[in-house]
């Protein structure tokens, strides 16, 4: 099947409007679940940046479990350094961009390395004597001198220390799979990350590192590796087929409204910071398919639910006319994702964006914002990932969740990772019901139903339901 290509238009509000009105599920609810939250909150918004670890972001950020410190207040860590033989430790770097280093499945087993967190500079400095183009190295992004030590603070992304000091900072929050950008996505909207043969979902096999990879990578990697002047077609290419169930599915049994949003790729940051999206050239609706895997599952492509795979000028009419969806997931493009080589300063400019939109949406009063990282990027974290089956959890991501109902100032020390968003959205939507094989109807060979993990915190105590809901917090998205 080739995934139908759209041009990004800005769609006008009576369009949107009557898009809403006229949603359509994908598969008729054969179950009584109320299709609003119980909750006050109607509507989730998770935004999914890119590769930066906690430490790296919020390793100095006050209470929480940042970088260790001796009593002098110097750092009690280090990362040896192969090459001088100095055991370097972490420091403040205001360098933006900054690389990072390897973050495939086997450079996570390196720098956490039995649980010592002494691999990071190590891995860099392999990597950058490897063959990058390598398609299981994940994105070997490295540097002649590794900055993977380098750590941000207020000074560098005051916006989101901002939200963390005014909302809620999660320290333990956790990439869901020790490995790199498409099998954390296929988690962040599944649970799982698979390779599949058919669309028979007992096809599938679970792949932290090599899941089917979309065409348009594919292509990226053939490229690199071989003549550009080779005539390839589509066909040389297929589409992956994950056959397994994602959230959608139930959430489309349901009747619960839900929407992907793809800010499109390659287009440069606006010239207003105030608008979440702008047209040029090279704008379209799909970043490449790693951040946007949807398409690909055949419960979404055999239905009307891919309709709700939309570009970021959907999202901003929905914001602004107070028409959200019940779940929505914002997707950068690679400009504003924060990936390095992409800066630091352009990624917060886009989140706070989009975050000042949805306060000023008339839908802000009921709607939780979630603000986190897809893996760590290479930089290091000082924290040993819990093992909770044979793919995760992964290194330490940053977390933050910002609503008018969110604690004021609280960090969560609660062992948590993207599957939690998942949970929230079952806990809250679906009446607890899970992605569990057994009994949401589209059986899968999924090993283990995430969300029901033990080690696994619930979101929802981030909430505090009797306070009165706070105003919204407008900041400049380029401050200083």
């Amino acid at each position: 099947m080739q995934t139908r290509r759209r041009t990004v238009v800005l769609v006008a509000t009576v369009l949107v409007i009557a898009a809403v009105t006229t949603y359509r599920t994908g598969a008729a609810a054969t179950d009584e679940v109320p299709r609003r939250s119980s909750t006050p909150i109607e509507h989730i918004v998770i935004v999914m940046q890119e590769n930066r670890s906690f430490d790296h972001y919020f390793g100095t950020f006050p209470g929480a479990d940042g970088i260790p410190r001796n009593p002098d207040g110097s750092f009690a860590v280090c990362n040896p350094d192969p090459e001088s033989g100095r055991c370097v430790a972490p420091y403040h770097d205001p360098t933006d961009p900054m690389h990072g280093g390897p973050h495939s499945y086997d450079s996570a087993r390196n720098v956490v390395d039995g649980g010592r967190m002494d691999g990071f500079i190590a891995e860099e400095r392999r990597a950058a004597k490897l063959d990058c183009s390598d398609a299981t190295a994940g994105g070997c992004e490295s540097s002649v001198e590794p900055d993977v030590m380098g750590y941000k603070d207020e000074t560098d992304i005051p916006n989101y220390w901002a939200y963390a000091r005014n909302f809620v900072l999660q320290d333990r929050m956790f990439s869901p799979v020790s490995s790199w950008t498409l099998p954390a996505h296929l988690y962040m909207v599944s649970g799982w990350s698979a390779r599949c043969t058919t669309d028979d979902p007992y096809s599938c096999v679970g792949e932290v590192q090599r899941p089917g990879a979309p065409p348009d990578w594919k292509r990226r990697l053939w490229n690199i590796n071989h003549a550009r002047s080779e005539r390839k077609t589509a066909a040389d290419f297929p589409d992956p087929t994950y056959a397994w169930t994602d959230i959608t599915y139930p959430l489309e049994r349901a009747g619960v409204s839900w929407g992907y949003y793809v800010f499109g790729g390659g287009e440069p940051d606006c010239r207003d910071d105030e608008a979440l999206s702008c047209q040029n050239k090279r704008q379209n609706a799909w970043t490449p398919g790693i951040w946007n895997p949807l398409p690909y599952f055949t419960d979404v492509r055999n239905s009307d639910a891919i309709d709700n795979i939309q570009p970021m000028s959907v999202f901003q009419d929905e914001v602004r006319t107070g028409h959200l969806r019940n779940v929505s997931w914002v997707i950068p493009n690679n400009k504003v994702s924060e990936h390095p080589l992409g800066t630091v300063a352009d990624g917060q400019a886009w989140v706070t964006k989009v975050v000042n939109a949805v306060m000023r949406s008339p839908q802000w009063s009921s709607t939780a914002i979630f603000v986190s990282w897809d893996e760590w990027g290479g930089f290091y974290d000082h924290v040993v990932p819990p093992e909770i089956d044979a793919s995760g959890y992964g290194l330490r991501v940053p977390g933050l969740v910002i609503s008018p109902y969110a604690r004021k100032g609280y960090i969560d020390h609660q062992t948590l990772s993207h599957d939690a968003y998942l949970k929230l959205i079952e806990d809250w939507f679906l009446g607890g019901r899970r992605l569990d094989p057994a009994t949401d109807g589209r059986p899968d060979p999924r090993p283990t139903v995430r969300e029901a993990v033990p080690e696994l915190g619930d979101l929802s105590l981030d909430f505090d339901f009797t306070q009165r809901p706070r105003p919204p917090l407008l900041l400049d998205p380029r401050p200083g």
